[in-house]
């Protein structure tokens, strides 16, 4: 069984900070939030975009799929009480010269063997949809959403 580890300590009442292996993350940890830093939720959203972004990279060789770029854009909807994420909508887009019946087995298997959005799936409601990525019609900007 795999183990994963992390560790995070507190900076001030506005940041904290994760760190695992090498590398280290600055997180908004303030109550009146903040532009340069993820929260706790866009964390678990990024958390979900990695997950897909790596399942991408073991199962295109699989499927003998090239893969040129890949963009996702999620949204979470969070409930007050209790405090939970209810919801997670995503939209993934590839650039791939595959058939739409390879594209449509790459989200099937996304959706099967990825280990935080199996996690997730048991604890909100998570939909999607996979789409070639037409780089004459790109995904909205985060600002544009």
């Amino acid at each position: 069984m795999l183990e994963y580890r992390v560790t995070a300590q507190r900076r001030n009442d506005r940041e904290s900070l994760v760190a695992c292996k090498k590398a280290e993350l600055l997180i908004d940890t303030s109550l009146e939030g903040r532009d340069d830093a993820f929260n706790p939720v866009e964390l678990l959203l990024a958390a979900l975009s990695g997950c897909m972004l790596k399942n991408i990279e073991r199962v295109s060789p699989i499927l003998r799929m090239q893969v040129t770029a890949v963009d996702i854009q999620l949204k979470a909807q969070r409930q007050d009480s209790p405090p939970r994420v209810t919801r997670i909508e995503y939209r993934l887009q590839v650039a791939t010269d595959a058939d739409a019946r390879k594209i449509e087995l790459l989200h099937t298997n996304l959706r099967k063997y990825g280990t935080v959005y199996n996690t997730l799936a048991l604890s909100c409601e998570l939909t999607g949809e996979l789409h070639r990525l037409d780089e004459s019609n790109p995904l909205p900007t985060t600002e544009e959403s």
